[in-house]
């Protein structure tokens, strides 16, 4: 979902969305039997949001330690779906259970919230969409010649949209350019979206990044073709051409580990 500038990826948005179920249907709730249970609502979601993300956090420990300080940069939407919703229920439950007045609310707010998320899944199933298969596009290399992408056929392909410019693109560039080096069965290409060619080889070579297959979109052709309105998108594509996932936003060396567990 893009709002002007904005881009929101549908679990971002289906997380918002649970949240604000959670307080509207657990206020309601409570108001009809005239109690507060605001303070119990937000420790439910805390304690989701919290668990959801150390388990992320568990799962791709090796990474993080590397970085410890990454965890608590969420901006990586790195968290584990089914242990935030679980740990929320669980906490609804405790609380319940030591006010039993407030069971109703809170066990009603907890499952609006995983109702939403049941939903969201139920619509990505029932209406996943065409197919989006790697487009047939000749694209120009930084040092010169073409870079067909119909002839990467037989590997995995990861399509990174970047600009110098853009903030997150660059934090997130040493991360994909050690995921190059760590992931040779895979093919990363960068497509630059606009600039000149001197303009890329002065920041790739003042920030002392070593890339292969940095190609040009000067139009931008490739980023019109896959729809993507926000920077930086990654694109990842099966060994097929087929588009198994795009991430709009920052990735982190954890996230972006798990995408390319799922892509083999």
């Amino acid at each position: 979902m893009t709002l002007g500038p904005f881009s929101f990826s549908a679990g971002l948005l289906a997380s918002f969305v649970a949240i604000l179920a959670v307080l509207l249907v657990g206020n309601r709730v409570a108001r009809a039997r005239a109690l507060d249970v605001d303070n119990a609502l937000w420790l439910v979601i805390a304690v989701a949001l919290l668990a959801a993300r150390l388990v992320f956090v568990a799962r791709h420990a090796t990474l993080y330690a590397a970085a410890p300080l990454g965890i608590l940069d969420i901006r990586d939407g790195g968290f584990t779906l089914l242990a935030g919703v679980c740990a929320g229920f669980a906490t609804a439950a405790l609380l319940g259970w030591r006010q039993r007045q407030q069971r109703l609310p809170l066990l009603s707010g907890a499952g609006a919230g995983g109702a939403v998320f049941a939903l969201a899944a139920l619509l990505a199933l029932a209406a996943p969409g065409a197919p989006v298969q790697l487009p047939a596009m000749h694209l120009a290399r930084l040092e010169g010649g073409t870079l067909s992408l119909p002839a990467l056929a037989g590997r995995p392909v990861v399509l990174n949209l970047w600009a110098s410019w853009c903030g997150p693109c660059r934090r997130e560039m040493p991360v994909l350019r050690q995921a190059q080096l760590a992931h040779p069965e895979v093919t990363f290409i960068f497509v630059n979206q606009g600039e000149t060619p001197s303009a890329i080889t002065a920041y790739l070579s003042g920030q002392g990044i070593a890339l292969q297959n940095v190609v040009l979109d000067a139009r931008p052709g490739l980023g019109r073709v896959l729809d993507a309105r926000a920077l930086p998108t990654t694109f990842f594509f099966d060994s097929k051409g087929l588009l198994i996932e795009r991430r709009v936003g920052e990735l982190s060396a954890a996230t972006l580990n798990e995408r390319l567990q799922v892509q083999r």
